[in-house]
């Protein structure tokens, strides 16, 4: 019996979600008496720094073929590294590979699943996994019964624990399936923390006025080390690149301090972001939306409030 966590990884280097998993699992195992297993699918260097955060041993699946993402390759791999560590639990980032690989692996071991949990299920009596429901207005508890248990882990509802120990690492030889997807290029945004793995957002909506007014946000995400954001009008309009579009109808995101600037409140959005753990409201009309779910809000013209606020904190970090 153990709890193994798929370790996503890109470019030789592991995403932050492989921490939060590892941490989620290593926590998870200790209540249930258990070790805490990681399973890494591809070339990686330094499989066993997962230890780092948690893991006990890691799965190292290799493959004498290049292995781009498939969902069908990759539940191959996963539950053949199940089935190796006799795994009860399995722990999947609620990423976009994550989401692809649940529904699938649950049908192949015949295991329950719950997508999207916010904090460690209840084993005293079961196993009872709990999520945001209802764009994040209410918390849903679910009761698994089967044998095996997936679950997908939200994004920063876990803090990763580091510390100096390494994992062992065993290498399973799996005869995968042909993949049905040929990855012909990858493009990815360099030099920021994306958007699902963001701990501090500032987003910014029309309230801008025009896409030349942005300076002022990137300051206060460079003073503050965040990530930048849009609603989806502005990215409609392209002043803003589409990967920064937040929202229902764009990335759901749940960091830990979310800046709202502008930007009204419409449903869409807030059900893509209200699940963040403080929501922080700069605009202008007392009446927007968005305050009713604000922890903090300022009423102010934002082309007055965010540079100020912008000299505050570089006022307060000099003076650290």
């Amino acid at each position: 019996m153990s709890v193994l966590f798929l370790a996503e990884h890109q470019q030789d280097n592991y995403k932050k979600s492989a921490f939060e998993a590892a941490t989620f699992s290593k926590k998870l195992a200790e209540k249930l008496g258990t070790t805490a297993i990681g399973v890494v699918v591809g070339k990686m260097n330094n499989a066993g720094s997962l230890g780092k955060y948690g893991a006990d041993k890691v799965i190292h699946i290799q493959s004498n073929q290049e292995v781009s993402f498939d969902s069908q390759v990759y539940t191959e791999a996963i539950a053949a590294a199940a089935n190796q560590s006799s795994a009860k639990v399995i722990i999947l980032a609620h990423s976009s590979t994550g989401k692809a690989l649940g529904g699938r692996l649950s049908a192949k071991l015949k295991a329950g699943l719950v997508s999207g949990v916010n904090a460690l299920p209840d084993t005293d009596g079961g196993f009872k996994a709990r999520k945001s429901v209802f764009s994040g207005k209410a918390q849903g508890i679910y009761n698994i019964t089967s044998d095996q248990k997936i679950l997908t882990l939200t994004g920063n509802a876990v803090k990763p624990v580091r510390s100096e120990n390494e994992a062992s690492v065993e290498t399973l030889d799996v005869a995968l399936p042909p993949a049905r997807i040929s990855v012909k290029e990858v493009k990815t945004v360099q030099g920021i923390v994306p958007l699902p793995e963001a701990e501090i957002v500032v987003s910014a909506g029309r309230g801008m006025k025009d896409p030349g007014n942005w300076g002022i946000i990137e300051e206060l995400a460079a003073t503050l080390g965040a990530t930048t954001a849009c609603s989806r009008p502005v990215a409609d309009a392209d002043w803003r690149p589409h990967h920064e579009h937040v929202g229902q109808t764009g990335i759901a995101i749940r960091p830990n301090l979310y800046f709202a600037i502008g930007i009204s409140g419409a449903i869409q959005h807030l059900a893509g972001v209200n699940t963040s753990k403080v929501i922080v409201v700069i605009n202008k009309d007392p009446e927007a939306p968005f305050f009713k779910a604000a922890d903090y809000g300022v009423v102010g013209d934002l082309f007055e409030v965010v540079p100020k606020l912008n000299e505050a904190l570089k006022a307060f970090k000099a003076a650290q």
